[in-house]
C-alpha cells in the first residue's frame, strides 16, 4: 500500500485467530493504522489480498462490515445523548427492533461497567468511560473480529486499566482482536502474540516472552542516590556498554549475578551511593529498540 512515493505497507502478512489478541506494534508511520483501515474496509489496498472472517475486504466489503467492530483513536459517540441512548441508537441503526435494542443496550452497559452512568449525557463521562462506551457500541452485533486502533491514547492510568479489562472480555467471548498500540506495557499485558512492524514490513512476531528471549540475557539497572552522579556512574561502567534512562543506568548483564557483583564492586570503589540496583529480564521497549534501532514513540 503506497501513498504517492511513500510506502505504507510492504508485504505485510498476519493472522489473528478466534479468542486471540494480537498486538500490532510499531512507531508512528510504521503502517499500523493503514493496516487497520484496509482490514476494516475504510481503505482499498493497491495490491495483495486480505480476508476477515473468510470475507475478502475488496470483493465483499459489506460482509466484512457485518462481522467486525472498529474502535479508533478517538471515541465516536454523541455527547449530547446519554450512554443508554447512544447504544440504543447504534442498535436501531443496525436494524434491531426497539425493544431488542433497549435490551441489548442494557446488556452492554452492564458488561462495560457503565450501568450507573447509563442515563447521564456522554459529555459528562470521563475519557475512559467514553472509550468504553465507544467499544460497547461496536459490540451491539456481537462481532467476531474487533479492531482496536490505539484505543487507550490519552487515557489516564486508571481508565487504561479499565479498558484493558474490557478488551480481555472480548477475548473471553471468542472474538479475534487486533490491537495497535505504542504502549509497550499495553502490548505486554494484553497480547497473546505480538507482530512488530517497521516501514510497513513485519520484522518480528511471537509471544511477548518469546520476543524478549530473542534479545537474550538479562539487564542490570543501577540508580544513583544523587542524579548528578549518573555521569560518573556511566564513566565507571563505560566498558560494560551502559546507557542512561532518566536517572537510571542500564547495562547488559550477560553473566547475571557475576555482572551484578562486578557492578557493585566498581560502584563501591567509585564511592557512588545508590538507591537501587537490580537484575531483570529485557522489557518490550528494549526488544523494540534492538529490532528497529529506535523507540516506538519516535516520529517517522
Amino acid at each position: 500500500m503506497s501513498y504517492g512515493d511513500q510506502v505504507a505497507l510492504d508485504g505485510l502478512s498476519l493472522t489473528v485467530g478466534p479468542g486471540e489478541i494480537v498486538g500490532l506494534l510499531g512507531p508512528n508511520g510504521a503502517g499500523k493504522t493503514t493496516a487497520v483501515n484496509i482490514l476494516s474496509t475504510l481503505e482499498r489496498p493497491d495490491s495483495g489480498r486480505a480476508l476477515v472472517a473468510g470475507h475478502d475486504v475488496v470483493r465483499e466489503p459489506a460482509a466484512v462490515r457485518r462481522v467486525i467492530a472498529l474502535t479508533g483513536q478517538y471515541a465516536a459517540v454523541d455527547e449530547e445523548l446519554t450512554g443508554r441512548e447512544n447504544l440504543v441508537l447504534f442498535a436501531r441503526l443496525l436494524g434491531l427492533r426497539k425493544a431488542t435494542a433497549r435490551e441489548r443496550a442494557a446488556e452492554l452497559l452492564t458488561a462495560f461497567d457503565l450501568l450507573d452512568a447509563a442515563d447521564r449525557r456522554a459529555a459528562t463521562y470521563s475519557g475512559g468511560m467514553r472509550r468504553r462506551l465507544d467499544l460497547a457500541a461496536g459490540m451491539v452485533r456481537d462481532p467476531s473480529v474487533v479492531f482496536l486502533d490505539e484505543p487507550t491514547t490519552g487515557l489516564d492510568p486508571r481508565s487504561r486499566l479499565a479498558l484493558w479489562e474490557a478488551v480481555r472480555g472480548l477475548r473471553e467471548r471468542g472474538a479475534a482482536v487486533l490491537l495497535t498500540t505504542q504502549y509497550l506495557e499495553e502490548a505486554d499485558r494484553l497480547a497473546d502474540r505480538i507482530v512488530v512492524i517497521d516501514h510497513g514490513r513485519v520484522i518480528a512476531t511471537g509471544a511477548p516472552e518469546e520476543l524478549k528471549r530473542q534479545v537474550g540475557g538479562t539487564f542490570c539497572e543501577v540508580t544513583p542516590g544523587d542524579p548528578e552522579d549518573a555521569p560518573r556512574l556511566l564513566d565507571t561502567l563505560s566498558d560494560l556498554s551502559p546507557a542512561l534512562r532518566g536517572d537510571t543506568v542500564v547495562l547488559p548483564a550477560p553473566d547475571g549475578p557475576g555482572t551484578l557483583t562486578e557492578v557493585v564492586k566498581r560502584v563501591e570503589d567509585a564511592g557512588v551511593a545508590l538507591t537501587d540496583i537490580a537484575l531483570r529480564r529485557p522489557s518490550l521497549d528494549e526488544v523494540f529498540l534492538a529490532l528497529t534501532g529506535h523507540r516506538t514513540e519516535e516520529p517517522r
